[in-house]
Protein backbone atom coordinates (compact mmCIF):
# COMPACT_ATOMS: atom_id res chain seq x y z
CA UNK A 1 0.00 0.00 0.00
CA UNK A 2 3.03 2.29 0.85
CA UNK A 3 4.38 1.95 -2.56
CA UNK A 4 1.15 2.29 -4.43
CA UNK A 5 0.84 6.26 -2.52
CA UNK A 6 4.40 6.61 -3.48
CA UNK A 7 3.68 6.40 -6.97
CA UNK A 8 0.17 7.95 -7.06
CA UNK A 9 2.07 11.00 -5.03
CA UNK A 10 4.84 10.96 -7.94
CA UNK A 11 2.94 10.81 -10.84
CA UNK A 12 0.10 13.51 -9.85
CA UNK A 13 3.18 15.59 -9.40
CA UNK A 14 4.28 15.08 -13.28
CA UNK A 15 0.60 16.19 -13.67
CA UNK A 16 0.47 19.43 -11.85
CA UNK A 17 0.74 22.37 -13.48
CA UNK A 18 4.72 24.29 -13.24
CA UNK A 19 5.07 27.58 -10.80
CA UNK A 20 4.20 30.65 -12.61
CA UNK A 21 7.31 32.01 -14.80
CA UNK A 22 7.95 35.60 -16.21
CA UNK A 23 9.98 36.66 -19.15
CA UNK A 24 11.16 39.67 -20.70
CA UNK A 25 11.50 39.74 -24.35
CA UNK A 26 12.68 42.32 -27.45
CA UNK A 27 11.71 42.22 -30.95
CA UNK A 28 13.52 44.32 -33.30
CA UNK A 29 12.24 44.88 -36.73
CA UNK A 30 13.05 46.30 -39.66
CA UNK A 31 13.14 50.55 -40.51
CA UNK A 32 14.45 51.09 -36.63
CA UNK A 33 11.04 49.44 -35.61
CA UNK A 34 10.85 47.36 -32.46
CA UNK A 35 9.64 46.79 -28.45
CA UNK A 36 10.46 45.68 -25.36
CA UNK A 37 8.25 43.81 -23.54
CA UNK A 38 7.09 41.19 -20.73
CA UNK A 39 5.01 38.31 -20.21
CA UNK A 40 3.74 36.25 -16.69
CA UNK A 41 2.37 32.83 -17.31
CA UNK A 42 0.53 31.08 -14.32
CA UNK A 43 -1.70 28.10 -14.43
CA UNK A 44 0.66 26.59 -16.77
CA UNK A 45 0.89 22.86 -18.26
CA UNK A 46 4.30 21.05 -17.49
CA UNK A 47 4.69 20.21 -21.15
CA UNK A 48 3.42 21.72 -24.55
CA UNK A 49 3.06 25.25 -25.38
CA UNK A 50 1.09 27.62 -23.59
CA UNK A 51 -0.54 30.36 -25.10
CA UNK A 52 -2.82 33.62 -24.19
CA UNK A 53 -5.29 31.50 -22.30
CA UNK A 54 -1.82 31.03 -19.90
CA UNK A 55 -0.95 34.85 -19.65
CA UNK A 56 -1.26 36.84 -16.39
CA UNK A 57 0.13 40.19 -17.05
CA UNK A 58 1.25 41.37 -20.61
CA UNK A 59 2.62 44.18 -22.46
CA UNK A 60 4.68 45.21 -24.85
CA UNK A 61 6.12 49.25 -25.33
CA UNK A 62 6.84 49.95 -29.15
CA UNK A 63 9.45 52.24 -30.46
CA UNK A 64 10.86 53.83 -33.80
CA UNK A 65 15.19 55.12 -33.82
CA UNK A 66 14.54 54.40 -29.75
CA UNK A 67 11.62 57.22 -29.34
CA UNK A 68 8.09 55.72 -28.18
CA UNK A 69 5.64 55.09 -30.61
CA UNK A 70 2.69 52.98 -28.87
CA UNK A 71 2.22 50.52 -26.52
CA UNK A 72 -0.07 47.90 -25.57
CA UNK A 73 -0.94 45.86 -22.46
CA UNK A 74 -3.28 43.16 -21.29
CA UNK A 75 -5.50 45.24 -19.17
CA UNK A 76 -6.35 47.04 -22.94
CA UNK A 77 -8.54 43.93 -24.24
CA UNK A 78 -11.57 44.20 -25.01
CA UNK A 79 -13.92 42.00 -27.09
CA UNK A 80 -12.54 43.38 -30.89
CA UNK A 81 -9.47 42.50 -29.42
CA UNK A 82 -7.50 39.95 -31.53
CA UNK A 83 -5.27 38.27 -28.84
CA UNK A 84 -3.37 35.04 -29.61
CA UNK A 85 0.26 34.36 -27.94
CA UNK A 86 1.95 30.66 -28.28
CA UNK A 87 4.87 30.47 -26.32
CA UNK A 88 7.50 27.25 -26.01
CA UNK A 89 8.98 27.00 -22.52
CA UNK A 90 11.16 24.44 -23.68
CA UNK A 91 12.90 27.05 -26.67
CA UNK A 92 12.37 29.51 -24.37
CA UNK A 93 10.83 31.63 -27.57
CA UNK A 94 7.35 32.53 -28.80
CA UNK A 95 6.62 30.02 -31.81
CA UNK A 96 7.77 31.27 -35.41
CA UNK A 97 5.35 31.13 -38.26
CA UNK A 98 5.32 27.93 -39.90
CA UNK A 99 3.40 25.17 -41.57
CA UNK A 100 1.44 24.25 -38.02
CA UNK A 101 1.59 27.87 -37.53
CA UNK A 102 0.28 30.16 -39.97
CA UNK A 103 -0.28 32.48 -37.66
CA UNK A 104 1.35 32.58 -34.18
CA UNK A 105 1.20 35.45 -32.86
CA UNK A 106 -1.23 38.25 -32.83
CA UNK A 107 -1.10 41.14 -30.02
CA UNK A 108 -3.79 43.51 -30.46
CA UNK A 109 -3.29 43.20 -34.21
CA UNK A 110 -4.72 40.90 -36.84
CA UNK A 111 -3.52 38.96 -39.71
CA UNK A 112 -4.36 41.89 -42.24
CA UNK A 113 -2.44 44.40 -39.91
CA UNK A 114 -5.15 46.98 -39.43
CA UNK A 115 -7.29 46.40 -36.38
CA UNK A 116 -4.56 47.69 -33.57
CA UNK A 117 -7.42 50.60 -32.52
CA UNK A 118 -7.29 54.42 -33.49
CA UNK A 119 -3.86 55.71 -31.81
CA UNK A 120 -3.06 51.93 -31.52
CA UNK A 121 -0.06 49.53 -31.26
CA UNK A 122 -0.23 46.06 -32.16
CA UNK A 123 2.43 42.99 -33.05
CA UNK A 124 1.28 39.98 -35.47
CA UNK A 125 4.01 37.07 -36.78
CA UNK A 126 2.24 35.40 -39.60
CA UNK A 127 3.40 32.95 -42.12
CA UNK A 128 3.93 36.33 -44.03
CA UNK A 129 6.13 38.70 -42.04
CA UNK A 130 6.46 39.87 -38.43
CA UNK A 131 5.14 43.32 -38.44
CA UNK A 132 3.72 45.96 -36.27
CA UNK A 133 0.09 47.77 -36.64
CA UNK A 134 0.10 51.80 -35.80
CA UNK A 135 -3.44 53.67 -35.63
CA UNK A 136 -5.03 50.57 -37.76
CA UNK A 137 -2.52 50.76 -40.23
CA UNK A 138 0.18 48.01 -41.09
CA UNK A 139 3.57 49.49 -40.90
CA UNK A 140 4.97 47.45 -43.67
CA UNK A 141 9.06 49.17 -43.16
CA UNK A 142 9.08 47.38 -39.89
CA UNK A 143 8.78 43.93 -41.39
CA UNK A 144 11.17 40.87 -41.24
CA UNK A 145 11.24 37.44 -42.12
CA UNK A 146 8.28 35.11 -40.57
CA UNK A 147 10.82 32.70 -39.24
CA UNK A 148 12.86 34.97 -37.45
CA UNK A 149 13.71 33.53 -33.81
CA UNK A 150 12.05 35.14 -31.24
CA UNK A 151 13.57 34.59 -27.94
CA UNK A 152 12.64 35.26 -24.36
CA UNK A 153 14.23 35.12 -21.17
CA UNK A 154 13.23 33.70 -18.01
CA UNK A 155 13.47 36.90 -15.44
CA UNK A 156 11.82 37.42 -11.62
CA UNK A 157 10.62 40.59 -10.04
CA UNK A 158 9.66 42.35 -13.32
CA UNK A 159 7.35 45.78 -12.47
CA UNK A 160 4.34 45.66 -14.72
CA UNK A 161 2.59 48.53 -15.32
CA UNK A 162 -1.04 49.28 -13.71
CA UNK A 163 -2.49 48.30 -17.17
CA UNK A 164 -0.67 44.84 -17.53
CA UNK A 165 -2.55 42.32 -15.37
CA UNK A 166 -6.00 41.20 -15.28
CA UNK A 167 -7.86 38.63 -13.30
CA UNK A 168 -10.19 37.33 -15.62
CA UNK A 169 -9.52 38.35 -18.94
CA UNK A 170 -12.27 39.39 -21.53
CA UNK A 171 -12.79 37.07 -23.89
CA UNK A 172 -11.01 38.30 -27.57
CA UNK A 173 -11.22 37.24 -31.37
CA UNK A 174 -8.25 34.96 -31.52
CA UNK A 175 -6.87 33.84 -34.88
CA UNK A 176 -7.20 30.43 -36.21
Amino acid sequence: MHLHFVLMLALSALAAPAAAQDFRFEWRGSGGYGFRGAVSFADVPAKGLWTQDHVRCFEIDGTRDGAPIGRWALGMVTEETTWQLTFDPEAGAFVTAGPDWPISQAWNMDGEGMNCGASGFGFNLGDFAQDICLDNTLIVESQVPPNTPFPARETSGHLFGPDACLGSVVVSRQQR
